[in-house]
């Protein structure tokens, strides 16, 4: 049997190569973190927008709703203090951070009085009939936002030559994925939920071994997941392309892209705590929210110049590998 031997390549992109370059390029155009820092600024210092009130007027429906299905009267009382909390606890203006393609956020933690540098922060609250207006007006501008911020990173790590994608066409395939990521999400999870639960039922042995074997074989849906609107920002192509671009890297290169998409959340998930110990009512919270939108600027950078020197590298591989076969004897 013979093998095509691939020689005179370069090797794979490196993971921390790739990490820094995407500190040096934040670093060179620090005006790219104006989104994540402004809009965080907003809502820190904004008004908060509410449904406690909304909640409190739906309480005795749901706790008849419960009561329905034979729940003890305390676990009733005990979910109604927790939803309560909850709705306290939760600023609507934060779903502005829209999936996959969105503007990072701090969300700082706060309780009421919602104290913040420039005193108590003014709440407003929705009804039953502001709420859908709320929910679409903010996920808009959460589209909006995010492609525009996506979409001025990318120009700043690719090559000068490149063409940009237009505006419209980056929010309606920013509106394109979000939507469409907001239907394959429950798809992937709830079914694994549900698996999980029933081998709970039958042993937490079985359990743990099934969360494991899981998480080793969800990196084929992960990476593709997280690499679905780099295509679109680099390349210009639409939703599906994009992410059937991204299943073709997967594919390729599932190793070393599951490694960085690792890295990359781990960078991100353990600077999150330094980034929230400052106080919300201090004003050194502002080097917090300065300091996460460098560094979530910084990795998404890093995101894009990983993707589009992979997507070059496999495109090279896959060229070599064409070329030998094509040398082969008849």
């Amino acid at each position: 049997m013979q093998v095509t031997r691939i020689e005179n390549l370069p090797p794979p992109p490196g993971i921390l190569s790739s990490i820094k370059a995407g500190f040096d390029a934040v670093a060179s155009h620090v005006e790219l973190i104006s989104f994540p820092f402004l809009l965080n600024l907003a809502i820190w210092l904004g008004p908060r927008l509410q449904m406690d009130s909304l909640f409190k007027s739906l309480e005795g429906d749901m706790a008849t709703f419960w009561r329905m299905f034979n729940i003890p009267a305390d676990q009733v009382r005990t979910m109604l203090t927790t939803y309560e909390s909850l709705s306290q606890s939760v600023n609507l203006f934060q779903l502005t951070r829209t999936f996959p393609i969105g503007v990072p956020l701090l969300m700082l933690s706060a309780q009421p009085p919602y104290a913040t540098p420039l005193g108590d922060a003014s709440v407003w609250q929705v009804d039953e009939a502001t709420l859908p207006l709320w929910f679409f007006a903010i996920i808009a501008v959460g589209w909006i936002c995010g492609a525009l911020y996506f979409r001025n990173v990318a120009d700043a790590v690719q090559p000068k030559e490149a063409a940009r994608v237009r505006v419209f066409a980056a929010i309606v395939q920013t509106a394109l994925i979000s939507t469409a990521g907001s239907f394959l999400f429950p798809i992937l999870i709830l079914p694994i939920l549900l698996i999980v639960g029933l081998a709970a039922q039958i042993s937490d042995a079985v359990a743990n071994i099934l969360v494991l074997l899981i998480a080793l074989f969800s990196m084929w849906a992960i990476v593709p997941i997280f690499f679905w609107a780099h295509g679109v920002f680099l390349s210009r192509q639409n939703a599906l392309t994009s992410f059937l671009s991204g299943l073709q890297l997967t594919r390729f290169t599932i190793p070393t892209s599951s490694l960085f998409v690792l890295t990359v959340f781990l960078f991100s998930y353990g600077l999150t705590y330094i980034w929230r110990l400052s106080p919300s009512a201090s004003w050194v919270a502002l080097f917090g929210i300065f300091g996460h939108s460098f560094v979530a600027t910084a990795l998404l950078a890093a995101s894009f110049i990983y993707y589009y020197n992979m997507s070059a590298w496999v495109q090279a591989v896959l060229e070599k590998l064409r070329q030998g076969n094509a040398a082969k004897p008849a």
